[in-house]
């Protein structure tokens, strides 16, 4: 029962903060254009801050274990190629590449560091899972999205040098990519954050979920939502028990346990991150599908991961 009311504390606030999205736009308080300028200012300042802010906290020579990298880095490369394998019976071809990226995509590190120390009193994996996985979710995200990307009606995508060029340049530009780079570079370095930009980069990264939320709620369509329930519904299992279900037991035959193991279950089983839906919505996808797949894994995700959690200390390995 306390680990259903620690999961339902951490997603039911997220949850309730799409609803306000929605009611919001109802009452004409976020109208289209704030909306859209919203997951501008996510995409574009806040949650490259945020990455930064994590990369550039992380120390790259404490405790640096390289099996649970490599483990973590596999896994979501691993996930990425299942998500997309799925995406081609689940999804209509405008809809893949949001399908691929919200079944991989967790709150890694957003949800991650606050489960872990919660049953354990710190976050010392956090860092290691969020170094694995992170930086890939965004490289692929940023490659699937500009790969998939919304066509024209009757216009066929030219895979051209041109095009290679303009997957380069959006690769090598995208905020959020820049923001991992950045962050890295500063950790490797060893330089010491002034408190001035401390607080700053806290204030700013502290927007990153309830801006997000709120206007992805904002943006939501209902019947548009209820038209693609059935990738929706693929993702969220994809996103909640499959890959759980295929990488933990692998995580356990390799030796993790305890903090390791719990990390490694965040990364693998927890909700859809709201970065996805501004991702997509900045790269010129719809962002139905993605919302919808965050809605139905925050809601569902308090008792599934519960469910893992349960399993894990019922054999002893957390």
């Amino acid at each position: 029962m306390d680990n259903l009311i620690f999961c339902l504390n951490a997603t039911v606030p997220i949850f309730f903060l799409m609803i306000l999205g929605m009611a919001f736009r109802k009452m004409g308080l976020i109208t289209k254009p704030l909306s859209v300028g919203l997951n501008s200012l996510v995409f574009k300042v806040a949650i490259p801050v945020l990455l930064f802010k994590d990369m550039a906290e992380t120390d790259f020579g404490a405790g640096f274990d390289w099996k649970f990298i490599i483990l973590c880095l596999t896994a979501t490369a691993l996930s990425i190629g299942i998500a997309a394998a799925m995406s081609m019976i689940f999804a209509k071809r405008d809809f893949r590449a949001e399908f691929v990226q919200a079944s991989y995509r967790s709150s890694a590190s957003l949800l991650g560091i606050a489960f872990i120390e919660s049953l354990y009193g710190s976050s010392k994996m956090a860092p290691l899972m969020v170094l694995g996985s992170v930086p890939l979710y965004n490289i692929a995200a940023v490659l699937i999205l500009t790969l998939w990307g919304p066509e024209e009606e009757g216009e066929k995508r030219k895979i051209d040098g041109h095009f290679f060029a303009e997957l380069g340049r959006g690769i090598i530009t995208n905020p959020i990519i820049l923001g991992i780079l950045g962050g890295s570079m500063w950790a490797f370095v060893k330089l010491p954050i002034p408190v001035v930009m401390g607080k700053t980069m806290n204030y700013l990264a502290a927007l990153a979920t309830p801006l997000g939320l709120m206007s992805m709620g904002a943006s939501f369509d209902v019947s548009e939502a209820l038209g693609e329930l059935k990738p929706a519904v693929a993702a969220s299992a994809l996103k909640l028990v499959v890959f759980a279900a295929i990488f933990l037991p692998i995580a356990v035959a390799v030796g993790f346990r305890r903090d390791q193991l719990v990390s490694f279950l965040v990364m693998t089983a927890s909700p859809t991150t709201v970065s996805c839906f501004v991702m997509a919505k900045n790269m010129g996808h719809k962002g139905t599908l993605t919302a919808s797949v965050t809605l139905l894994t925050t809601f569902a995700g308090a008792f599934t991961l519960t469910g893992w959690l349960f399993v894990l200390k019922f054999m002893g390995l957390v």
